[in-house]
């Protein structure tokens, strides 16, 4: 499977402000965009181009990925005005960049290593016109899902209220070219009612259970500083063209690009965003340009 579609036109609204200039998938985790361990997972299980859909302050993409590429494989931004589409609506808006073959989904804004490459098998294996990416442990599980024959029965308690429901969808999905082809164009929607619609009619909506490696979602302060803790270690992430002065002490802090911390600056599990001055003493604080 050698196309990837990467959600990244969300607002972020649960990172602000954070996500004030620029959109959730660029914020700096191990000092680079969190969308490139998305197109690193991805391009170790096969996949050799992304279309990515962009809203929000979609003009930054290009200046992270001037080239239009990572790692050698081709990006298109696929742009979506005046307002963002969800997930179907995106597909559907993007299916000529995507083309006419299987493809993979995956949310811009999470970290994860799960074996994509067992997922991949598995689809190509059962027939699904779509195979979710579950998991048996998380807060958020509100999928309905039947291991023996590996069939999707519910998203979110809408069909079958009854059950209650014990998998956590990851974000992550295959996709057969058909699918596109349930979702009307030009209209904003969410995957999920279509999801309904396939379980339904019988359609062959299925799933697998990977609890192998990690996950998460980067949808609060604090999971992104786990995350940030995860992939440098413990202490502080200090982009290479940020400023930190003499003596300054810095305690579980993450400094964006070209920021300055002023020496003797006292900082405890702050986030000093892009270009932000920041001196004295500060604690649990996000710290923009315009409040240092």
């Amino acid at each position: 499977m050698e196309t990837a579609f990467v959600l990244g036109a969300g607002l972020g609204t649960r990172l602000r402000p954070l996500t004030n200039r620029r959109p959730k998938p660029l914020i700096p985790l191990g000092n680079r965009p969190l969308i490139t361990w998305a197109f690193d997972h991805l391009i170790g299980c096969g996949v050799k181009r992304f279309v990515v859909n962009t809203h929000w302050q979609a003009g930054r993409y290009a200046e992270f990925f001037p080239e239009r590429e990572w790692r050698g494989c081709p990006i298109e931004f696929v742009n979506e005005a005046p307002e963002v589409l969800e997930t179907a609506g995106g597909i559907r808006n993007a299916c000529e960049q995507i083309g006419g073959g299987p493809f993979v989904v995956y949310n811009g804004d999470i970290l994860s290593d799960i074996p994509l490459e067992r997922a991949l098998a598995h689809h190509r294996s059962s027939g699904n016109e779509v195979t979710l990416v579950l998991r048996t442990v998380g807060d958020n599980r509100n999928v309905t899902f039947d291991p023996v024959n590996g069939r999707i029965i519910d998203l979110r308690r809408a069909l079958r209220p009854d059950l209650e429901p014990a998998f956590l969808f990851t974000g992550i999905y295959f996709v057969e070219p058909e699918f596109i082809r349930r979702i009307p164009p030009g209209v904003k929607l969410s995957v999920v009612p279509v999801f309904h619609d396939m379980i339904r009619e019988g359609a062959k909506l299925g799933g697998i259970v990977l609890d192998d490696g990690a996950w998460r979602d980067l949808g609060t302060r604090e999971e992104y500083l786990a995350a940030n803790r995860a992939v440098a270690g413990e202490g502080n992430t200090i982009h290479p063209t940020a400023s930190v002065g003499e003596g300054a002490a810095l305690r579980e802090c993450i400094v964006w690009e070209r920021a300055t911390v002023a020496p003797g600056a006292v900082l405890e599990r702050c986030i000093v965003t892009d270009e932000a001055h920041v001196d004295g003493p500060h604690r649990d604080e996000d710290i923009e340009p315009d409040a240092a």
